[in-house]
């Protein structure tokens, strides 16, 4: 690996982790307080398992945009497709501003509708230009489905 592509994949794993990081401050201090007194569904994973998961998911959609970037940033397909990560990349940090720091599970539901859009056609874009790339967004689009079902029913039941 040159060390442009380490530097290149560094970048692209902060970036992603950074939009972990915004979405923390307005999740962290709303979880022992607006969050503990919700209803949940029976499927509900324990508070503790979130933060794990998200770093692996967050750290697995740097890789994948690195992926797309080592083939050129040059290439208009490259650059769309980074945009489109961009999109949702923003749209995944709103996500927790709407449900955790707006305290409101209905617009987070239609919201995380939009995001799981934008992740399959990122993934679509992805493929495009490097299939272990959009592969690597499997996981993620998996959680976020999850995600969907676990915001939908927390809306739903309280």
């Amino acid at each position: 690996m040159k060390i442009n592509n380490i530097f290149k994949l560094i970048i692209a794993i902060v970036v992603s982790e950074l939009a972990g990081v915004v979405g923390s401050v307005f999740t962290v201090s709303a979880i022992p307080t607006w969050y503990a007194g919700l209803v949940k569904p029976t499927l509900n994973p324990p508070s503790w398992l979130f933060g794990p998961v998200w770093i692996t998911l967050y750290f697995l959609m740097g890789i994948a945009a690195f992926l797309v970037w080592r083939k050129g940033f040059e290439r208009r397909d490259v650059k769309m497709a980074l945009g489109i990560f961009g999109v949702q990349l923003f749209l995944n940090a709103i996500w927790s501003i709407i449900f955790f720091g707006l305290h409101n599970p209905f617009w987070a539901f239609i919201e995380i509708i939009v995001l799981w859009l934008a992740i399959v056609w990122t993934i679509v874009v992805f493929y495009r230009i490097s299939k272990p790339a959009a592969y690597l967004l499997l996981p993620y689009i998996l959680w976020v489905s999850f995600a969907g079902y676990l915001n939908y029913s927390i809306w739903m039941i309280n």
